[in-house]
């Protein structure tokens, strides 16, 4: 095993433990500005998810797109996080 694939698994473990943990609570605590909250953070770890793991495709296309792409989608991921906090706290 190289150590990218030791990162990755170790990133993939941390990931599923956080989309399961707020998954509960979002059930837990639906509505509301710690629901919007929840989901914002649920978003937030997707993306940032498909990021981390565009990397798998690298067979396919050529490194330059697949950073181009990973830098897309961690911009979506702060983008949405700022854009929905910002509506939370106003609202």
């Amino acid at each position: 095993m190289t150590a990218q694939t030791i990162i990755l698994i170790f990133t993939l473990v941390i990931y599923l433990i956080i989309i399961f943990v707020f998954n509960k609570a979002r059930i837990k605590y639906e509505g509301g500005k710690v629901g919007k909250v929840i989901n914002l953070i649920l978003v937030t770890v997707c993306l940032l998810f498909i990021a981390d793991y565009i990397v798998i495709f690298d067979r396919i296309a050529d490194d330059e797109i697949l950073k181009v792409i990973r830098a897309l989608f961690r911009t979506a991921a702060l983008s949405f996080l700022a854009y929905g906090g910002s509506k939370v706290a106003n609202s």
